[in-house]
């Protein structure tokens, strides 16, 4: 679900409500409309209790609208209470709702019912400042819901596999030199068929070259390779102990790191069904450097709701790319924004990192912020991912896809201090140094 940035008239609220989430109970205070005297109580955390008391107050107020704040934007819920259509939810940043209740709290007290009577305060006082809850279209959401369960996964492969290597490491290090990749169906396979290098070396080499074919291997000099590679092996350890305990929890991984496999696969064709058929899809997939896994990312990360980010500035802000600046007395300061959505903000990050090798200006620009300005690798990123927004944005608003060559030519037009270096700029390619491949 997403928050809507800009502002719409404000409907005649029937009541003013807020709920404490909490895993057994939740604590709900009501103020009506005219009144000066609040309600509480709590029900249960469940789809049947919340039902009951969001039924009771339709009948109630007639149907007119409530507006509920509550302290999350995502979670068990704001689901369960975003199909009720005469509860308008305004969600708060949990730091916001800890930092309002320590303003009349300084000890730290804390306990479920005050916290409710610190969120309808805050929802009665300043309503203004707070972001009513809008969701994006179904196909948005699910996509939203998707791209992050994936990337998850993806996470969770990439700790797993370490934990392979490890293990590995322990009683059969050759793996790790013989193949880049543990995460390939080739060394599961491989694995479980010759699980140490003892019954490894004791397969015939005709019987190895089948399996390497039958597993997309086609260079015939990596084969022979590999194959002497076996036979000249040492075991690291002849320890039974670590031979067993190393078997074993290599297969457990293997069958782990299959399974997630399976699911990624799964998880990028529903993805990609999604996208083929999201309105906004030509526009993202037309940036340089959104691919498969980035381009959905994208279109979940501005949503549909163009008046959701009025201006620039906003998305800017909230997606934690734009830096937070700090001043006191004739002291300034500028650092790194903490309170974001970390996958959104992950998102554009990522995003400006590919660009560098499919954009000309974005990879000078890049060049300018790390070798004249002295930026680290992460920090010019992050420069380059506030421009980009812009220009997304612009293409998001317009509903245009992005064109490389309009903007370079914009650039020259406008006298941009990267128009020299445009002109310089030599595109990525790979070079290889002391045996390994580099990108230069």
């Amino acid at each position: 679900m997403n928050e809507v940035r800009g502002r719409s008239a404000e409907p005649e609220y029937a009541a003013f409500a807020a709920i404490d989430w909490a895993d057994q109970k939740n604590f709900w205070r009501l103020l009506p409309a005219g009144s000066d005297r609040s309600e509480q109580g709590q029900l249960d955390n469940t789809p049947e209790a919340v039902e009951a008391w969001a039924v009771n107050l339709e009948q109630r107020f007639g149907g007119k609208p409530i507006a509920l704040c509550l302290e999350q934007s995502r979670g068990p819920l704001v689901y369960m209470l975003s199909k009720y259509p005469h509860l308008e939810l305004f969600p708060v940043h949990p730091t916001t709702a800890a930092r309002y209740r320590e303003t009349f709290a300084p000890s730290g007290a804390k306990a479920d019912p005050s916290d409710t009577a610190s969120l309808l305060d805050l929802l009665l006082r300043h309503r203004e400042r707070l972001q009513r809850l809008r969701p994006d279209t179904v196909e948005t959401r699910l996509l939203h819901f998707l791209v992050e369960a994936r990337r998850q996964m993806v996470d969770e492969r990439t700790r797993q596999s370490n934990r392979l290597k490890d293990c590995l490491k322990m009683y059969f290090p050759q793996i790790l030199r013989w193949f880049d990749d543990v995460t390939r169906p080739l060394v599961g396979d491989l694995l479980k068929r010759w699980p140490d290098l003892e019954r490894l070396q004791r397969a015939h080499p005709g019987t190895l070259r089948t399996f390497f074919r039958q597993h997309n291997c086609r260079s015939e000099e990596l084969m022979e390779e590999r194959i002497q590679g076996i036979y000249a092996a040492i075991p690291a350890t002849k320890d039974e102990a670590v031979l067993e305990a190393g078997i074993r929890i290599a297969e457990g991984l293997v069958a782990l790191l299959n399974t997630l496999g399976t699911q990624i696969a799964l998880f990028e064709k529903r993805i990609a069904e999604l996208v083929a058929v999201h309105p906004d899809a030509p526009i993202f997939e037309s940036l340089p450097g959104a691919g498969e896994a980035l381009a959905p990312r994208l279109i979940v990360a501005f949503g549909t709701q163009r008046d959701r980010y009025p201006k620039t500035d906003d998305m800017e802000r909230y997606s934690g790319i734009a830096p937070v600046k700090e001043a006191s007395g004739k002291t300034e300061w500028v650092h790194f924004r903490f309170a974001c959505p970390k996958f959104l903000r992950q998102t554009f990050h990522e995003f400006a990192a590919h660009s560098i090798a499919q954009s000309k200006w974005a990879k000078a620009y890049y060049d300018y912020q790390v070798q004249d300005k002295g930026k680290d690798h992460h920090t010019a990123v992050r420069s380059l991912a506030f421009k980009w927004i812009r220009i997304i944005f612009r293409c998001w608003k317009d509903g245009k896809p992005y064109d490389e060559e309009m903007y370079l030519q914009s650039l020259r037009r406008r006298g941009s201090l990267l128009k020299n270096a445009l002109g310089t700029a030599t595109p990525f390619e790979w070079t290889s140094v002391a045996g390994f491949k580099k990108l230069s």
